[in-house]
């Protein structure tokens, strides 16, 4: 079981009618959608790299990795680039989001455990529930968001 986080500040975005949120911390930087580069072979989910001041950062759409469709771009898409700490040090990877929204702080309180899912449902990358006066925001471990295998995807293409 996942440990609940503590007070901390929080990026927001939107996927469909969804609030998540990541540790301000991992955000290295949030973009209008720039020219994305299509790589042969990887995942679906990977819809290409980006060229960020000269480094190469793979862009993962997180709409398909929750099993929606895929995003369509409209003037509020944004790319919130983020720092994954894995066995292959720390990658920098972009996921698109609807829109991203604003930083906010929630306190150890307003965060709960996140709700327990059946065993065929892998919510290891949910951290916790942030109680909001409008609602939930949905606290992503980002570290944790993609599987051994879309990481190792992810590594190689961070590698070139």
């Amino acid at each position: 079981m996942a440990a609940v986080i503590t007070e901390n500040q929080f990026v927001t975005f939107r996927i469909e009618q969804e609030l998540y949120a990541v540790n301000v911390f991992k955000v290295r930087e949030i973009l209008e959608v720039p020219e994305i580069t299509k790589v042969p072979g990887m995942p679906e989910m990977i819809r290409g790299v980006v060229n960020i001041r000269g480094s190469v950062v793979p862009v993962i759409d997180l709409k398909e990795k929750f099993g929606h469709n895929r995003t369509e771009y409209t003037q509020d898409t944004a790319i919130i680039v983020l720092e994954l700490e894995s066995g292959h040090g720390v990658i920098p990877v972009g996921i698109i989001a609807d829109s991203a929204h604003e930083v906010i702080n929630l306190e150890s309180e307003q965060i709960e455990p996140p709700p327990r899912m059946s065993a065929f449902i892998n919510n290891e990358f949910i951290s916790g529930m942030g109680k909001l006066e409008s609602g939930f925001v949905i606290i992503l471990n980002i570290d944790k968001l993609l599987s051994d295998k879309e990481l190792s995807a992810v590594s190689k293409i961070s590698d070139n």
